[in-house]
């Protein structure tokens, strides 16, 4: 997977870039195994916005993922490579023995064609192919992790991501985070082999504002360019400081480098090296 960069025929394509896609089999996706993303441009049920600027993205297919991959023991073949507009890792069509049809999330150097099964025992140490963690050999990276057994995975699923095992002890598996952060899952819980394909997605350049609003992003107001009333950043005449000891939101919260996490969460228990530590 290849980044394409144009010519600066113009401002807005200099430096721009973007995948060539020629990795991509087919342009048609499973017609079972998709939906419409519903619009909301960041506006909950009562109409209000909760999430600011966003909004006017091109209408989108979403594709209904297995990050469960919970079809134990039975053999499935990489039918296709697909895009997939809401994610941007690649995402493969899994034909399996039994007649059913499922998307995945690939990692590096698995192709068409290839055999990939999910299992709670033993498995082939090749990438793709899904197993709790307790079966992977320590030092192994995976992607895809379950925090939870059984609820799928959330862990390490975007483009180029990895998850390193580093220790099986009790009932707990020790995981490296791409955070760096060092934490405890449950040794049951499901992981797949390998990482995330597309790793070079990290360096596209957008390029001009246009490509994000197609992205469903609208403009951002710097706050020092507000009024005092609508941001903490606001006020004074001409190009001023913020005239605080650090960044705020326009809620008055830290913007940057404050901890957001509830140390009364029971997972805290779990986490044995915070991202941020030395």
């Amino acid at each position: 997977m290849a980044i394409k960069v144009y010519k600066p025929t113009s401002n807005a394509r200099r430096q721009m870039s973007v995948s060539d896609f020629r990795d991509i089999t087919t342009k048609t996706p499973e017609k079972a195994l998709i939906f419409i993303k519903k619009k909301t441009s960041g506006r909950n049920a009562t109409g209000r916005i909760t999430v600011r600027h966003r909004g006017g993205e091109h209408k989108r297919y979403c594709r209904i993922i297995d990050f469960k991959r919970d079809k134990f023991d039975i053999p499935a073949r990489v039918a296709t490579i697909e895009y997939d507009p809401s994610r941007n890792a690649r995402i493969g069509l899994l034909f399996y023995k039994d007649g059913e049809k499922r998307y995945t999330i690939l990692p590096v150097g698995v192709g068409i064609g290839e055999t990939l099964v999910s299992s709670k025992g033993q498995v082939e140490y090749k990438p793709g192919n899904a197993t709790t963690l307790e079966n992977i050999p320590i030092g192994s990276l995976v992607y895809n992790v379950e925090l939870v057994p059984g609820h799928g995975g959330k862990i390490a699923r975007s483009a180029g991501t990895k998850v390193k095992l580093m220790a099986v002890e009790g009932r707990y598996a020790q995981l490296k985070m791409p955070s760096g952060e060092f934490r405890m899952i449950p040794k049951e819980a499901l992981a797949t082999i390998g990482e995330v394909n597309n790793p070079e997605f990290m360096h596209i350049k957008i390029g001009k504002a246009g490509r994000k609003r197609h992205m469903g992003f609208r403009p951002t107001v710097r706050g020092k360019a507000m009024n005092p009333v609508d941001h903490p950043h606001g006020g004074g005449e001409g190009a001023q400081p913020i005239g605080l000891k650090r960044p705020k939101t326009p809620w008055g919260r830290i913007a940057i480098g404050g901890k957001t996490r509830n140390p009364k969460k029971p997972s805290s228990r779990l986490i044995l090296k915070r991202r941020n530590q030395k």
